[in-house]
C-alpha cells in the first residue's frame, strides 16, 4: 500500500544567500529601482543566462527593502515537489512561524500538491503578520512538470504586500496572466547588461585604470556581459602596458572565456591550488570538512576562503566563509581539466563523496555521488536503505529518479535497485510492477554473502506479499508471519507487516489475533508510516461493526480520518478503505452531509485503481457499497458489488470478505425492493444480468437456476415493468435506478 518512515527525511533545506562583500561589488541602483517598480506586482522575475549578475541584484534589493528576506537557492533536487515546497516553508519559516500542517502534509506518502499542500501553504501566507519578499534562485535548475506546477501554483497565491523574486536562466513558467494584469515586474539579459559606466567602476575597483571610452569598448566587445567583463578586469587587463591593445584582444564568447581561464587564470596558480581546484571541482558544494575527506588533505576550509576572497569566481553561500560553490562555468571548465589529466579517476572522488555526505546526514547528495561514482552495487545499497523513509514522506519522485538515472537492465541486475523500483510501484498501486521488479531482485541475488542474501529475500517477499495480486488470505498470513518474525523491531517495515498480517487473521475470521496485530501497527505507523496506521485504526474500526461496538468504531473511525486528514491522504488511492469506513460510521451516526463527501473521495480513490491487492480491491468496493445503502444508493452500491465480486474470485479463504458481501448483495435487493415494482429478490438478480450478453441459459447457469425459472422470473419483470422485451426491460430499469448504466461483468 505505502512505505514506512522510521525517521522523517529533510523535506527541504535553508541556505543563506551568497553575500556580496567582495571586492568588484558594483552597485547598479538603476537595477534596484527597476526590480522595486509597481509596488503591489506579487512578482518580479529576473531571466538571463549565468554571470548576469541576477543574485547580486537580488542582494542589493534586499539591503534597501525593509521587508524581511528569505532565500532559497534552488539545484536539481527541487525537482522533487516535496523537496522544493518544504525549502520554501521552511525558508519562510526562518523568518515567522509557519502553520504546521504545511509540514505534515508533506511527510505522507504521494502528497497531493494541487489540492493540499500549496492551498495550505498559501493560507499560512496569507495568515503572516509582515510582508516579505520570496527569492528563489537558479529556478532553471528545475524541470519536472509536478515542481513546475506547484511554482506556478504558488505564484498564483502571494499575498498582497509581498514579492515572490524568481530568478533564472530560462523562463520557468508561464506567466502570461499576470503579464497582463500588470502583476509581474520582469527583467531579462537586456535589461541587466553593464552599462559603459558601471563596466568603468569595475575596472576601476579591480585596479584597472581605464577610460570611459576603454570600458565603452570593452563591454561592446562582451555585449555587457557582466562575467566576462569581471574576467577581463580581474585577469586580462590588471598586468597590461596597454589597456585598450588588451581589450581589442579580449573575446566574451563562452568558448573563449574558458580558453582564456585555461591558460591564464589556471595557469598562473601555485601547483598546490590548482591541484585543489581541479580536483574539488567534483563537487557542487564546497566546505573545508568536506574537501578534506574527498582530497584526502588538510587545511581546505583556510584554502576555500582564501581562494573565495581572491576571486569572485569562488562564491561564499554563508556570511561566515564556510559553504561555498564555484561559478558554474569555472566548474565545467574544471572538470574538464579533471577528465584530461586523468591523474586521479573522477569516480574515485565521487564515491568518497558519496562516503561523506552519508556519515553527515545529507542522503541527496549522497546517492548523487554514489551515482555518478559507477559503482552500481554501492550506490543501490545507499539507495535502498532510504527508500522506505524517502517514499513514506512523499519523496517517491527522487527515488524514482535515481534509479532511472541507471540503464534499465542495471538495475535489473542489480536487487537492491530491483527493490528500490518495486516499492515505487507499491506507491503508485501497480500490484503487476511489484512482481515484475521483485522477480528480478530475487534473480540477481547470486553472489550476495548469507545475511545479506536473506535480509534481501526478506524485503523482497514482504513487497510481493503486500501488493501480490491474488493471494489466498490465509497463505498471505502465514506468509507474512514468517517475514513479521525475522523482521527487527527497529525496521521501518514492521508496521506494514503488521497490518498485512492483521488483515489475514480479520478477513480469515480470527478477530482477536487481528486486533492485537493491528493495534501494533497503528501504534508503529502514527509515527513511521502515518498512512499504515491510518490504514490500520480503519481496519479496527470494521472490526468493531462486526461486533456491534459502534462507539468503538466510531472513535476509531474518526482517529483514522483525522490521521488521514493531517498527512494529507485525500488523493492516495490505497486510502480508499479511509473514507469508505468513515463514510459508513458518520451515516450510521446521523450525518448525511460528511458520510456524501467522505464517499466521493471513496469513490475517486476506486476509480484509480491500478492492479492492487484483490482482497484490498473487493474489501474497498465492499465497505463503500455498504456506506452507500445506508445512503438509500442502491444503484451505485450494486455496480461496487458486482466489481467486488470480480475481485472475490481471486481470493481464496476470506470468510469476512464473502459475509460482507453477501450480506451487501441481500440488502441491495431490499432496497431496490422498495421501489415502486415490487420486485421479488430472485427477480432483482435476473434484472441485474439482463443487459449482459449472457443467454438465458447461461443466466441460469450462473444463479445455480433451471433455465425455465430464469425464464419464469424475466417475464414477471417485463409485467411488473410493463414492458415486452429484454431491452426495454433494461432501459426502462437504467432509467428507474433499478440497475447501473455500466454493464456488469459477464
Amino acid at each position: 500500500m505505502t512505505s514506512p518512515n522510521p525517521t522523517r527525511p529533510q523535506i527541504g533545506e535553508v541556505r543563506e544567500h551568497p553575500h556580496a562583500a567582495r571586492g568588484g561589488f558594483i552597485k547598479r541602483p538603476r537595477l534596484v529601482s527597476r526590480v522595486a517598480e509597481i509596488p503591489d506586482a506579487p512578482l518580479a522575475l529576473l531571466v538571463a543566462p549565468a554571470g548576469y549578475g541576477k543574485s547580486t541584484l537580488l542582494i542589493e534589493w534586499e539591503q534597501v527593502d525593509e521587508r524581511p528576506f528569505a532565500w532559497v537557492m534552488l539545484d536539481e533536487r527541487h525537482n522533487d515537489p516535496v523537496f522544493l515546497l518544504g525549502s520554501i516553508a521552511r525558508s519562510l519559516n526562518e523568518i515567522e512561524p509557519i502553520d504546521e500542517r504545511v509540514f505534515a502534509a508533506l511527510t505522507t506518502s504521494r502528497p497531493s500538491f494541487e489540492k493540499v499542500v500549496v492551498p495550505r501553504l498559501a493560507e499560512a501566507l496569507q495568515a503572516r503578520d509582515r510582508p516579505f519578499v520570496l527569492v528563489l534562485d537558479d529556478v532553471h535548475a528545475v524541470t519536472e512538470a509536478d515542481a513546475l506546477n506547484s511554482l506556478s501554483a504558488l505564484t498564483e497565491r502571494v499575498p498582497s504586500g509581498s514579492r515572490l523574486a524568481l530568478a533564472s536562466r530560462t523562463r520557468p513558467i508561464r506567466l502570461g496572466r499576470l503579464r497582463a494584469h500588470h502583476q509581474l515586474v520582469e527583467l531579462d539579459a537586456a535589461d541587466l547588461l553593464m552599462t559603459p559606466s558601471e563596466a568603468h567602476q569595475l575596472l576601476r575597483a579591480s585596479g584597472v585604470e581605464v577610460s570611459l571610452e576603454a570600458a565603452d569598448r570593452l563591454v561592446e566587445k562582451t555585449e555587457g556581459w557582466p562575467a566576462a567583463i569581471y574576467l577581463a578586469a580581474a585577469v586580462a587587463l590588471r598586468d597590461e602596458d596597454d589597456v585598450s591593445v588588451a581589450i581589442e584582444q579580449f573575446a566574451g564568447d563562452d568558448r573563449l572565456v574558458a580558453d582564456y581561464l585555461r591558460e591564464e587564470f589556471l595557469a598562473g596558480l601555485a601547483s598546490d591550488d590548482l591541484d585543489f581546484l581541479t580536483r574539488s571541482s567534483v563537487l557542487d558544494r564546497l566546505s573545508g570538512p568536506l574537501c578534506d575527506s574527498v582530497l584526502e588533505r588538510e587545511g581546505s576550509g583556510e584554502k576555500l576562503r582564501d581562494l573565495s576572497h581572491s576571486n569572485l569566481l569562488l562564491t561564499p553561500l554563508d556570511r561566515k566563509d564556510e559553504q561555498f560553490r564555484y561559478h558554474a562555468l569555472l566548474q565545467q571548465m574544471l572538470e574538464g581539466e579533471l577528465n584530461r589529466l586523468g591523474e586521479q579517476p573522477p569516480q574515485e572522488l565521487h564515491a568518497r563523496a558519496a562516503h561523506w555526505y552519508t556519515e553527515n546526514g545529507d542522503v541527496d547528495r549522497a546517492v548523487d555521488h554514489a551515482i555518478r561514482s559507477g559503482r552500481a552495487d554501492q550506490a543501490g545499497d545507499l539507495i535502498w536503505a532510504n527508500t522506505g523513509p524517502y517514499v513514506a514522506a512523499g519523496r517517491e519522485a527522487t527515488v524514482r529518479g535515481w534509479v532511472d538515472s541507471f540503464p534499465e537492465e542495471q538495475v535489473r541486475s542489480t536487487p537492491t535497485l530491483a527493490l528500490a523500483m518495486a516499492t515505487s510501484e507499491i506507491s503508485h498501486g501497480n500490484g503487476g510492477g511489484v512482481e515484475h521488479w521483485t522477480a528480478h531482485a530475487l534473480n540477481s541475488l547470486d553472489g550476495q554473502e548469507a545475511p545479506r542474501r536473506l535480509e534481501l529475500e526478506v524485503a523482497a517477499t514482504l513487497l510481493r506479499v503486500t501488493a501480490a495480486p491474488s493471494p489466498g488470505i490465509r497463505s498471505m498470513g502465514e506468509e507474512m508471519r514468517g517475514v513479521n518474525a525475522v523482521v527487527p523491531d527497529e525496521s521501518p517495515w514492521k508496521s506494514v507487516c503488521c497490518m498485512v498480517e492483521g488483515v489475514a487473521h480479520q478477513l480469515s475470521g480470527e478477530p482477536d489475533a487481528a486486533r492485537r496485530l493491528l493495534e501494533e501497527g497503528a501504534r508503529r505507523g502514527a509515527v513511521a508510516a502515518p498512512a499504515v496506521g491510518a490504514l490500520c485504526l480503519a481496519q479496527l474500526a470494521l472490526l468493531a461493526l462486526d461486533q456491534d461496538d459502534a462507539a468503538r468504531a466510531d472513535e476509531l473511525a474518526s482517529r483514522a480520518l483525522k490521521q488521514a486528514d493531517r498527512f494529507g491522504l485525500e488523493e492516495e488511492a490505497s486510502a480508499a478503505v479511509i473514507f469508505a469506513t468513515s463514510a459508513l460510521v458518520l451515516r450510521r451516526r446521523g450525518r448525511v452531509k460528511d458520510a456524501v463527501r467522505h464517499v466521493k473521495v471513496s469513490t475517486r480513490m476506486v476509480e484509480t485503481f491500478r492492479d492492487l491487492a484483490a482482497w484490498y480491491e473487493a474489501e474497498a468496493r465492499i465497505t463503500l457499497a455498504r456506506a452507500l445503502l445506508q445512503l438509500d444508493d442502491a444503484t451505485h452500491a450494486r455496480a461496487h458489488l458486482m466489481d467486488a465480486g470480480v475481485y472475490m474470485r481471486r481470493v481464496e479463504d476470506a470468510p469476512v470478505l464473502t459475509r460482507w458481501l453477501e450480506d451487501a448483495l441481500e440488502r441491495t435487493d431490499q432496497v431496490a425492493a422498495s421501489a415502486p415494482w415490487p420486485l421479488t429478490a430472485a427477480e432483482l438478480r435476473i434484472l441485474h444480468l439482463l443487459p449482459t450478453h449472457l443467454s438465458f441459459r447461461e443466466i441460469a447457469d450462473r444463479l445455480s437456476v433451471s433455465t425455465s425459472t430464469a425464464k419464469s422470473h424475466a417475464r414477471a419483470i417485463y409485467r411488473k415493468l410493463d414492458v415486452s422485451s429484454r431491452a426495454e426491460a433494461v432501459e426502462t430499469a437504467q432509467a428507474a435506478g433499478l440497475i447501473h448504466e455500466q454493464v456488469p461483468p459477464a
